[in-house]
């Protein structure tokens, strides 16, 4: 897996305008900017999309503060995570993560992977050993077995796949913001590039 080097932001320069205070940030060196805009699911919404890999240490440290950026994201932001299936291990993740949400149980699921992976030291990280860990929250071995197995979760595990492409990425984590930017990291300026992209993209509106 290709470890991102955020390198250092620029010293984050701050200026009031109204009752806003925002940070400057740079194209090429705190994001990068998209060559060919990807289409966002939903017109009207400024999109964050998450891509991610259950066995990338660097999500695992970048989650947390992802997880405290949502308990306030904005209102006129849709927020989607999309598993990277860019090979066969990391597809299989992918998998595990969409049936996870088609079988309603992603909320109990997803954390509690990340950490039993990078934290228990358990490898988690093939189709058998997600079937076993998901046996944990009533999901029997049979059922997860033909969900993953499913046509709708190839279709989701394809579609991953082309966004990946799409947005030519080489690696994770990334956040993509409006199907423009893309942002590398695995720290809380991750979440400081992400707010400001936000404001730049609602003022263009």
């Amino acid at each position: 897996m290709k470890k991102f080097l955020f390198g250092s932001l620029s010293a984050a320069v701050f200026a009031i305008s109204g009752s806003a205070m925002a940070a400057e940030f740079v194209a090429g060196k705190d994001y990068t900017v998209v060559p060919n805009p990807v289409q966002v699911e939903v017109p009207g919404k400024i999109e964050v999309r998450e891509f991610f890999w259950y066995g990338c240490p660097h999500c695992f440290t970048l989650e947390p503060h992802m997880q405290a950026w949502l308990k306030k994201m904005p209102k006129d932001v849709r927020f989607v995570r999309t598993p990277a299936a860019m090979n066969p291990v990391w597809e299989q993740g992918a998998r595990a993560y969409f049936v996870s949400e088609a079988l309603g149980v992603r909320p109990k699921t997803h954390l509690t992977l990340f950490h039993a992976i990078h934290q228990g030291g358990q490898p988690i990280l093939e189709k058998d050993a997600f079937a076993k860990f998901f046996t944990q929250y009533g999901v029997p071995a049979a059922k997860f077995d033909s969900v993953y197995k499913s046509f709708a979760i190839t279709s989701k595990v394809t579609q991953a796949q082309d966004l990946a492409k799409r947005y030519q990425l080489s690696g994770v984590p990334a956040v993509a913001v409006n199907g423009k930017y893309i942002i590398q990291g695995e720290d809380a300026k991750v979440t400081q590039v992400l707010d400001y992209l936000i404001a730049k993209e609602r003022a263009a509106k």
